[in-house]
This record gives structure tokens, sequence and C-alpha cells, in this order.
């Protein structure tokens, strides 16, 4: 197979579609991005290098002209947050896919499903996912399915609602399945490897491929894992016969910003087992793939290591599979906080950058330079760096650079981005971006950034709310007067 090959991605928007699109990229596909939103496409660093055709699964026509002309396809859509007729929904799209790829003489179909037995009477939406796979492999085109249970990755709805429930909860009343069920979690950069590596493989042509990782682990296990790789105090997890998945989909809705359909949906696929059952390993690639605590540890670090979700700021590359992709949904990537506010200026960008980037130090921060002063010597008291550390210069900065408490991470003609270093319950950033308005002078978006750990971690930034308030306005308005 040659990799100049034309490759049709369905749900190139969604969590799995939009990390493959980058990864086929990079290895030499031409890709066709086939989607309803095309406008959500816009934003990726690779929406220049790709085909986006609009499509409508459930039409025909549309679904034909999507796929003449491609060698293979992934077909990665679902409908897992529908709330009526899902399944007839997707059988409905599966047999036109199916038909269409048929008369395009598509060579492949990859399809990703869900792990577990055929016969699962608890969980509607993997016997959707199942039927699915019957219906593309009905047709004569080959299609390879793989199966997968819960994948561990930024932005992967069942890790998500893992994060959630760990990060809120330092005490948990949950239905006894919790504590028994076994599953076979994955990282999102495995599933990205064997996905890549089963496309255009004859080996691995009309085939069903159950793939997870190297460890299987309860629900409970997967959130002591969690809590010790975010760095959280132990959770107490209480275990009861009387939650139905119901009753738990709302609780889990209620504590987390997962939808109650998606959050149904999670549940009633968590209340069984979903393990690999049958070694398909000759079909699948060699290489060792994540453990447990390293899958979570790769999610879990990106804000760590400064990769901010796209949602939050459009800095971030595409590279790492575990990192936010702007595909994500707005409930992925773990509890974000943000004082945002703008302002308008007569002045140039160049003027308010040359403010901007003289904070700190002793410049100071443009207001209420005491208060910054005792959090500073607070900060020291309970082992912190302090304020102490100054400035390199006056007003030449650098990426690394350190600014009283905070680093510089992102620094552009036109935007300055800090890491606060302090000790906080959680990671916060202090940011500004400036750009030009039409006609003469510009704008200036000034954000602080707070992503919480537990509940200490909410209830600290809850607690200083009101101080930010004042401060961060009083901030931003002296920038703008001292760059006039």
């Amino acid at each position: 197979m040659t990799q100049n090959n034309l490759v049709a991605v369905t749900g190139s928007t969604g969590y799995v579609g939009g990390r493959l699109v980058p990864r086929l990229l990079e290895s030499g596909y031409r890709v066709r991005c086939v989607t309803r939103s095309p406008d959500s496409l816009t934003n990726r660093p690779w929406s220049d290098d790709v085909e986006i055709v609009v499509a409508d699964l459930q039409d025909p026509v549309e679904t034909f002209e999507a796929l003449n002309g491609a060698d293979y396809a992934f077909y990665l859509v679902h409908s897992m947050s529908a709330e009526r007729n899902f399944v007839a929904a997707e059988e409905n799209m599966a047999q036109v896919f199916a038909d269409c790829a048929e008369k395009t003489k598509l060579r492949q179909i990859v399809y990703l499903g869900g792990l577990g037995e055929d016969d699962l009477e608890n969980s509607v939406h993997l016997q959707s996912r199942h039927n699915v796979g019957r219906i593309l492999a009905s047709g004569s085109t080959p299609v390879t399915e793989l199966r997968a249970a819960i994948i561990i990755g930024s932005g992967s709805a069942s890790f998500e609602m893992l994060r959630s429930l760990v990060e809120v909860l330092p005490i948990m009343v949950v239905p006894r399945w919790v504590t028994k069920t076994q599953c076979q979690p994955i990282s999102i950069g495995d599933v990205l490897q064997e996905l890549l590596h089963v496309l255009g493989n004859e080996q691995s042509l009309n085939k069903v491929l159950e793939i997870g990782g190297p460890e299987v682990a309860s629900y409970r296990e997967m959130m002591d894992a969690y809590t010790k790789v975010a760095g959280l105090r132990k959770r107490i997890i209480l275990p009861v016969p009387v939650l139905t998945p119901r009753l738990s989909s709302h609780w889990v809705n209620l504590v987390s910003p997962l939808p109650f359909t998606l959050a149904r949906a999670l549940i009633d696929s968590l209340t069984t087992d979903v393990i690999v059952k049958e070694s398909s390993s000759q079909f699948l690639s060699q290489g060792p793939k994540d453990g447990l605590e390293n899958a979570i540890g790769k999610a879990v670090t990106r804000v760590k290591e400064l990769e901010i979700p796209t949602r939050w700021s459009d800095t971030g590359g595409y590279k790492d599979p575990a990192s936010p992709v702007p595909s994500d949904p707005e409930w992925s990537g773990g509890k974000i906080l943000v004082d945002r506010r703008s302002m308008k200026s007569s002045v140039s960008p160049e003027k308010l950058m040359a403010t901007i980037k003289s904070v700190g130090g002793e410049n100071g921060w443009f207001a209420f330079n005491w208060i910054w002063a005792i959090r500073g010597f607070a900060d020291k008291i309970i082992g912190g760096v302090g304020l102490r550390r100054g400035r390199r210069h006056p007003t030449d900065l650098r990426i690394g650079d350190t600014v009283d408490f905070f680093k510089v991470t992102t620094l552009t003609t036109n935007h300055l981005q800090l890491l606060a270093e302090m000790k906080v319950p959680g990671h916060a950033w202090l940011e500004w971006r400036v750009e030009e308005t039409p006609g003469k002078g510009s704008e200036v978006t000034q954000q602080a950034l707070f992503v919480p750990r537990g509940v200490l971690g909410r209830a600290y930034w809850y607690v200083l709310l009101p101080f930010h308030i004042v401060i961060f306005r009083r901030m931003l308005r002296n920038i703008v007067l001292l760059s006039k």
C-alpha cells in the first residue's frame, strides 16, 4: 500500500477522529474529513492540509460523494449522547455506509466499536455498537473492526467521568458494580497505533480484533490509580447495592459536566465486564502498551506540562494524542475556572505589549502591589518561591524567565502567558493577548486561568473570587492607561 492513498475519516470532529487525522497526515496519507459541521474543523492546525466534505451519513447521495475516490475509510461515528431512536439511526447510517462503500469500490472500512460480549443485555449502546459492525461487514467491502473498552486520555468521555468523580468527591457512595466489574482500559495513543496498524493490512481484513491495555481493573481500581497519579488524598469509596444505573447517571450528571444521556450510556456499558477474551495479537502492533497509571499520567500531566487545552487557549500542539484538541467537547480536559476581561485602547498593539512585558519585579503588578507582596510573603512562609525572585531584565522577557512567582511559558509579539509557581491547590496561569482593531487602536484581553485540584482547589478559587474581580479589573485598566 502506498501511503499516498486517500483515506476518508468520518467522525473527524470527534474524540478519536480528531486525533487520528494528524497521525494520518504525518504518515503521508491524503485525508478527507467527512462531517456535517465543517465550521468545527476550521480551527485545527491541520485543517488546511485535508479535504473537507460535508455529508450526512444517513443520506445515500451525500455519503456516496463523500466516499467516491477514496481508497480506505474510518468509521468513527456513534450516537452515545442521543436520547431517542439512536439504535435505528445507527443501523441506518451503517447500512448506507456499507452500500456506498461497495458502490465506490472502497478497499477497506476500519471501524472502532466497543469491547464486550455480543449478547450484552445491560447496555443497549454496546449492543448497537456491535450491530453496526455486523451491518458494515455484511457488504462486500472488507471490514476491520477494533473493539476497545474505556479509552484513557484527556477528552475521552469515560476518562472525563472518572476524572470528575475523583477530583470532586473525597467520599463517594457508589453502586456495587464499581468494585466488581472488570474492565481493560487502553490509552488513546495505543488505540491510534492500532487503527493505523490495521489500515491497509491484508491480514486484518474481515476480522474483529479486541484491543486493551496490559491491565484488567475494576472501576474502583481505576479511581484509586487516578487518585495516586493526580496526587490527591485517598478517596473513601462506599459501595451500596441500591443505586440503579439510572440513579447513578443522575448522580454523575450532578457532580460532573457530562450530559445525562452520555452519563447513562457510559454507566450502562460499565455495569458488565469488558475485557479482551480472544487474543488478536498476531494481527496487531507488537510494541509495548501503556499501563493504567502511565496512561492516566499522560492525560493528567498535560496541564502540568503547560499544554493548556485549546478551548482555554489556542496554544499547544497535536503531537501527543493525550493532549486536548479543538474537537473535544466543553466538558473535557478537567475543570477550568477563568476570569476573562477585555478593554479597547487607542494605542498600538506594540505599546500595549511593551507595557505588559514589563510586569513584575521592580515594575510591580499594575495594581495593588501591596496585596501581591502579602501573597508572596504568605507563599514564602508555606515553602513557596515568594516574590523575591524578581525578573532578569526590567523590560525584556524570554520564554522560561522567572517573573516573581511566575514563569514565562508563552511569548509572541501579541501574547504573554505566565505559569504561577506559587503554592496553590491546582495550576494557575495569567495571560494577555493584544489584537489590532479595525481602524486605529487595539484590544487587550486578560485572562486568569485556574485548574483546581480536588475540592480544596475549587474552594480556593471561589473564596478569592471577590478579590480577583477587583484586582484583575484594576490591572487591566492600568495597563491601558500606562501604555498611553
